[in-house]
């Protein structure tokens, strides 16, 4: 039973990962989403069950589209209240493996890596699911091909018999120095650790409650109180907000007797930074890899990332990243490009609000993109996707003008529904009770204008939702 863990932010991929929509949503080296490539990769395992996946609660909605759209509906999709590693995470999906099936395997995958091998994969994860029948806590160990200062390291022990390849684990080892990370490859005793792990149910439940166990009770309370809402479990966040903060390699994998290893060679990556994103993208003659509307002069081994369609022009640059997007740009040395999780801090704690979202707000009826604001005003272009359906809302502290400019609008203001094409306008005054539909197969477009003292977003009273949001 294949578990996706699906929760995190991504900020390493800055200014195209961002908290509000991370780099596991996006096709940053494909056509589809790192999650949907991870789905499909896991579901051509013979006899793999719908996957259970670990969300945040913030993503819920982007989730289920990206499942629905490869054909995935069966997926039970988990939300977080909070995030809290991946120690209760593994909890959680034990606990619910248990309750459908009788002490199934399960495989513990992140929603964000890549692999180039799908059909060396899925040998290597057969011999895992083997060594996990056997009772193995099974990880698996990828052979380096450099000495990474930026992955964690398992160092193999003995082969374990009759396991067509396992060995035990001798040590888990966090990220070392360069120096070290050589003398790890020389010594050739050494793989990188992929966070991968496949085990049965009762074997990993019974390790956490050995090691960690308020792990698993803060996990049971959350499944015990948890709420189905709109198709989605929602964990109980009084419970899980006690869970502990840790990792499954600190809670378990570092001090159980049960870990194994198996070396593997298929083409594994983490994309954990602008560097990795470049080795995945194909190279012109020069070493640079090019997406979107580039133009360079003198430039090499560079990666040139140009997002919503405007031009990138590079001249002379050798070994740097520029990624341009419609509110930020990027320009790092390649050797530099783990610097951007403490950039990515900065604009946090600075307030801005690039930091975590983009120009482009994705919402569960469509998306939203400012235009232009200044004090007083502000102007967006919405879209809302064929039976998408704002929130019954009123704002307190602005009016709202709205021009359609493709598509049929259906708008209730107050007691009054209308029906707007294009080039059809409506006014919406301050307190007024509207709501904003489309009922048509394609896409609705219009340009709202907010005029008023306040034209934030936390002026809307929301009265009623077909989302469940408050």
């Amino acid at each position: 039973m294949p578990v996706i863990l699906s929760g995190g932010s991504g900020t390493r991929l800055w200014p195209l990962s961002r908290k509000a929509y991370p780099k596991q949503l996006l096709p940053l080296i494909g056509p589809e989403s790192l999650l949907q490539a991870t789905a499909r990769r896991l579901a051509g395992f013979g006899g793999a069950a719908a996957p259970i996946v670990i969300a945040n609660d913030d993503h819920r909605f982007l989730v289920r589209e990206q499942f629905e759209q490869i054909g995935m509906d069966a997926a039970q999709i988990v939300l977080e209240p909070m995030g809290r590693n991946t120690a209760p995470a593994v909890a959680v999906a034990c606990l619910i493996a248990l309750s459908r099936t009788p002490d199934p395997v399960l495989g513990i995958f992140a929603s964000d890596h890549k692999i180039d091998d799908q059909a060396g994969f899925l040998t290597c994860l057969a011999k895992a699911v083997d060594g996990a029948k056997a009772g193995h806590i099974v990880t698996f160990s990828i052979r380096p091909t450099r000495p990474d200062t930026g992955y964690g390291y398992i160092r193999h022990g003995d082969p374990i018999p009759g396991t067509g390849g396992l060995d035990k684990v001798d040590a888990f080892v966090e990220k070392p120095d360069a120096a070290t990370a050589s003398n790890y490859i020389l010594s050739g005793d050494y793989g990188w650790n992929s966070g991968m792990f496949v085990f049965r149910a009762s074997v990993m439940l019974g390790e956490l409650e050995r090691f960690c166990p308020e792990a698993v009770t803060t996990a049971r309370a959350a499944l015990d109180k948890a709420e189905e809402d709109l198709g989605f479990t929602r964990l109980a966040a009084d419970a899980f907000g006690t869970a502990p903060n840790i990792a499954i390699d600190v809670a378990v994998m570092e001090r159980t007797d049960k870990a194994a290893t198996l070396l593997t060679d298929f083409g594994w990556s983490d994309l954990g930074a602008w560097g990795a994103i470049h080795e995945a993208t194909e190279t012109n003659g020069d070493g640079n890899g090019m997406v979107g509307p580039v133009v360079q002069r003198g430039t090499t081994n560079s990666y040139l990332h140009a997002e919503d369609g405007r031009l990138l022009a590079v001249i002379g640059l050798d070994n740097m990243v520029v990624v341009s997007t419609a509110d930020a740009v990027l320009v790092a040395p390649m050797d530099r490009a783990g610097d951007v999780k403490d950039l990515v801090a900065d604009l946090s704690k600075s307030g801005r609000s690039e930091a975590d979202t983009h120009r482009r707000v994705a919402r569960p009826w469509g998306t939203y993109e400012d235009i232009d604001r200044e004090d007083g005003f502000r102007v967006k272009r919405i879209v809302v996707k064929p039976g998408g359906r704002l929130s019954m809302q009123r704002h307190r502290q602005r009016s709202e003008h709205w021009v359609v400019v493709r598509g049929e609008a259906h708008i209730t203001i107050d007691d009054s529904l209308q029906v707007l094409t294009r080039n059809q306008s409506t006014y919406v005054p301050i307190g007024s009770t509207h709501r904003l539909e489309n009922r048509g197969d394609e896409p609705l477009h219009l340009i709202e204008v907010q005029v008023g003292d306040y034209v934030e977003e936390d002026d809307i009273e929301r009265l009623d939702d077909v989302y469940g949001r408050n």
